[in-house]
């Protein structure tokens, strides 16, 4: 079969394993001067080559537990036991010998430990009994086998006939020994590793040319290593705008080629600007806390020149010089003071129109606005609206539909169409609908029409001002298929990568 190209891993592995059988990887990395992840990832590529196999042989290794460890540093209760008894003499009773032995709980075994040993024998002496050494003891297995795992594990299969003995004694005493079992892999050459091996050259591949071989032309007298170019290659996930804010900058983008200026202001807003200046009156269920989040004991030192109030609260009262008749109440100004997250984006819109009486024209605006809504799969707590007017002496609403169909045109939207609609401060008014290929049916878009008297005139704007505006986020579902938007913000980087830069 053909195997492809050797990696200089895998040569320094074939080279490494002739000759030799049964290597574990850690071996084989020593010897080669390899990091251990290296020579197993060569390991691996060589296996599916067929150059190499691989076999797991299972270990058992013993190791001192808590009490073993203790009887290494100090010795066997019984070597301990046998000790005190000499340096007071060679004898002790037992009494005294209850009373001296540093742990009680360990003395009745080593008693029975050193009797079995014969190191230790007992009397009757007058009225108690007498423990008397009997036999000076030598080093036992044991003890050699403790000293000797005090610094490392020990396998199984290197232990002496006598060792295992020792061994099984000291499994019977609790907490003594530890046996661990761990997997060891052995590698060898296959037969066709062999005759691979048996065809490397002598001289190494290069992997790179560098300034240095150029300017020496050692190049010339070592071969270059052949690359695979079919060998799969990790994927690599490179860094993008989150889809929604690469939409987002598409809207600017088509804002500005037609024309339009971008305004910006805060999210924060008295209710003058959000509710007032446009004419909704401070009893309309949207102001309510069901709609609306206020910013609680918050209130604005001061919301607009005071003619402007004025005229405002004149509107809302009767009309004022509008020709219209108001809601007919007294206007509540300290109602107006009050503190909103912006419930849309016109609050931006009618405060620049207010700060900057022009003659005419065009501006629009994108930001972050609040509903106190639940959250279903239609619809958020916080999103984006985007937002247009223009504004001069003779524009109409025919002039409105042409920019907003230019607007969804430049979407790679086509299919526009308009129908009469109702909104608190526009009059009249259209609702646009989009016709969208891939869903197969017309989708409800922005809202438009022209800001009413009571609007504008309080705020000395004498020519007609076009307004749209709507939800950014429904747009980027259109785009991406996306059919629930909380999807839009969950950070679903499965979904998040599979999306193209470019549509």
């Amino acid at each position: 079969m053909s195997t492809g190209p050797l990696h200089p891993l895998e040569n320094r592995l074939l080279r490494h394993l002739v000759g030799k059988e049964d290597q574990t990887p850690e071996l084989v990395a020593k010897s080669t001067k390899m990091k251990p992840d290296q020579v197993r990832r060569a390991a691996e590529w060589l296996k599916t080559k067929g150059f190499v196999e691989s076999k797991v042989r299972l270990l058992r290794e013993i190791q001192l537990g808590p009490e073993g460890v203790k009887a290494a540093r100090r010795g066997l209760p019984e070597r301990r036991l046998v000790r005190l008894v000499s340096d007071k003499g060679g004898s002790m009773s037992l009494g005294d010998l209850r009373k001296s032995f540093a742990s009680p709980t360990e003395l009745n075994p080593a008693l029975g430990y050193a009797r079995r040993r014969s190191w230790l024998q007992f009397s009757q002496i007058g009225t108690g009994p007498v423990v008397e050494v009997s036999n000076i003891p030598r080093p036992t297995t044991e003890e050699t086998l403790l000293e000797r795992m005090q610094s490392h594990s020990v396998e199984t299969e290197n232990l002496t006939k006598s060792e295992n003995r020792a061994l099984g004694e000291l499994s019977t005493r609790p907490g003594y020994i530890v046996e661990v079992e761990h997997k060891e892999v052995l590698l060898r050459l296959t037969p066709a590793g062999k005759s691979a091996s048996s065809k490397l050259g002598s001289t190494s591949e290069l992997d790179a040319i560098t300034p240095s071989l150029l300017a020496s032309k050692a190049w010339r007298k070592r071969p270059l290593r052949a690359i695979d170019v079919e060998a799969p290659a990790p994927a690599v996930h490179l860094g993008k705008k989150h889809p929604v804010q690469r939409f987002l900058d598409e809207v600017r983008e088509i804002f500005m080629s037609l024309g339009f200026e971008e305004i910006e202001g805060p999210t924060v807003q008295p209710c003058f600007w959000n509710f007032d200046a446009l004419f909704i009156p401070q009893d309309h269920p949207a102001r309510d806390m069901q709609d609306t989040f206020y910013l609680s004991g918050l209130q604005a030192s001061q919301v607009a020149d005071r003619r402007i109030v004025r005229e405002v609260a004149n509107v809302h009262h009767d009309g004022g010089n509008t020709g219209s008749m108001g809601w007919g109440y007294d206007w509540d100004e300290n109602g107006g003071r009050r503190i909103v997250l912006r419930t849309h984006t016109t609050a931006v819109t009618i405060r620049y129109l207010a700060e900057n009486v022009l003659e005419e024209g065009r501006v629009f605006s994108i930001g972050k606005v609040f509903r106190n809504e639940k959250v279903t799969y239609k619809n958020l707590v916080e999103f984006h609206q985007i937002e247009g007017i223009a504004f001069g002496p003779k524009v109409s609403l025919r002039d409105m539909m042409g920019l907003l169909s230019q607007f969804y045109s430049r979407l790679g939207l086509d299919k526009v169409k308009f129908w009469p609609s109702f909104f608190p401060y526009t009059e009249p008014s259209l609702q646009s609908m989009v016709y969208f290929e891939k869903m197969n049916k017309w989708v409800e878009l922005c809202g438009m029409g022209i800001f009413r008297p009571e609007v504008t005139l309080p705020l000395g704007i004498k020519n007609p001002v076009l307004a749209w505006g709507g939800g950014l986020e429904r747009l980027v579902m259109l785009r991406y298929g996306v059919d629930d938007i909380r999807q839009l913000y969950q950070n679903n980087l499965g979904w998040l990568r599979s999306l193209p830069v470019c549509l």
